[in-house]
């Protein structure tokens, strides 16, 4: 398939419709997040939408709503959207299908849906309608958008993000265990707006026995919360944990342990168990990964003490680090991840700054392992 060179008008209109994209960050999952604008064919405004809720319209269907509220004819006009319209019964219908059906004369879309279900196809339909089609414009703005989504259905697993807070020298808690709270409060409330995006938390079974921690979206509006994951390998997550306060999540916990008696208290409480040991007796993390993907989980948000953050990166399965630094110096303590020490500096793990940023008193800085986003 090839991409068709677009006009500054074309440009214009598709950062337009990224602009609605972002607008279901923390609202689409596990959907993409799309967001589309219509235009007479000299670039008139008719309509615009994004991504609802899964199982609610798509940002093509919203756009066209969105026209028909205003009064705005669409026959012939022009939809701008950052992703390919999807051609595959799903919870909702081919938004293909609603395009052609409403008389767009014309497509321009960011890139090709990666969903094996879609794929180029939902570009064929438009086209055998004879609706023309241009490809490439926001490609890599829509794609990094949706980094989890492009994951899942490349890699059959998630996008691993690994958020951590520490003092400049590294520092995650004293040796004494103090750790709350080395950031500030805004740091806190930016990393509840990143918990808010991902599909799932991720946690470990020292964290939730040290912190008793409920692991939800609290500090920013949200209309969904992300599900909850929990490695604990002998199945030792406290019934009253108030993890288990949060309404409406679904909770999943990955063990190595069969202690059906365990197993059946845990579920009891609402959670589900997952088996998946490793020779070593703790949880396979590439195999719950795998199982991740297959439940729809396209963002992986890991807030984890040293030791998993260790194994996650030991393992080779971190994609993305979310760091916040405050302006401190804390010295000993525990550091952001146990790791075995190396031999030579060509040894360790090779990065690649995305963005850094000043929060409050704090610096985020969003670091991304080498060649991971290759797929």
């Amino acid at each position: 398939m090839h991409a068709t060179m677009a006009t500054s008008s074309e440009q214009q209109h598709t950062t337009q419709a990224l602009e609605l994209a972002t607008q279901a960050l923390c609202l689409s999952n596990p959907n993409p997040r799309v967001g589309c604008v219509i235009t007479t064919p000299d670039g008139r405004f008719l309509g615009q939408g994004f991504t609802q809720q899964a199982g609610g319209p798509h940002a093509e269907v919203m756009a066209l709503r969105d026209a028909a509220a205003r009064g705005n004819e669409v026959h012939g006009a022009t939809a701008f959207v950052t992703l390919e319209p999807c051609s595959h019964q799903g919870r909702t219908g081919p938004c293909c299908d609603a395009l052609i059906g409403a008389g767009i004369g014309k497509v321009v879309a960011s890139l090709a849906d990666p969903n094996p279900l879609v794929s180029g196809q939902g570009f064929a339909r438009l086209r055998a309608a004879g609706v023309e089609v241009v490809v490439g414009p926001g490609a890599e703005e829509s794609r990094e958008l949706n980094i989890g989504f492009f994951s899942r259905m490349l890699r059959g697993t998630p996008w691993v993000r690994l958020k951590t807070a520490a003092s400049l020298d590294g520092t995650t808690a004293l040796s004494n265990g103090q750790s709350q709270w080395i950031t500030s409060p805004a740091a806190r409330a930016d990393g509840h707006a990143w918990r808010a995006r991902a599909c799932a938390v991720l946690t470990g079974i020292g964290t939730v026995l040290d912190d008793d921690p409920r692991l939800d979206v609290r500090e920013v509006a949200t209309q969904r919360q992300p599900h909850l994951v929990i490695v604990d390998s002998q199945l030792q997550t406290p019934l009253q944990a108030r993890l288990f306060s949060i309404p409406n999540r679904t909770c999943l916990v990955y063990t190595a342990s069969g202690d059906p008696e365990k197993t059946a208290a845990l579920e009891g409480r609402g959670a589900t168990v997952v088996h998946l040991p490793n020779p070593q007796g703790k949880v396979d993390l590439g195999a719950m990964l795998q199982d991740l993907g297959r439940r729809a989980i396209n963002e992986l948000h890991v807030e984890a003490g040293h030791k998993l953050n260790g194994s996650f990166l030991r393992e080779g399965v971190v994609d993305e680090l979310l760091l916040y630094l405050a302006p401190r110096l804390l010295g000993p303590g525990l550091g952001m991840a146990q790791t075995a020490a190396l031999q030579a500096l060509a040894d360790g793990t090779a990065l690649e700054y995305v963005s850094v940023d000043r929060i409050g008193p704090d610096l985020r800085v969003v670091a991304r392992v080498q060649g991971r986003d290759r797929f």
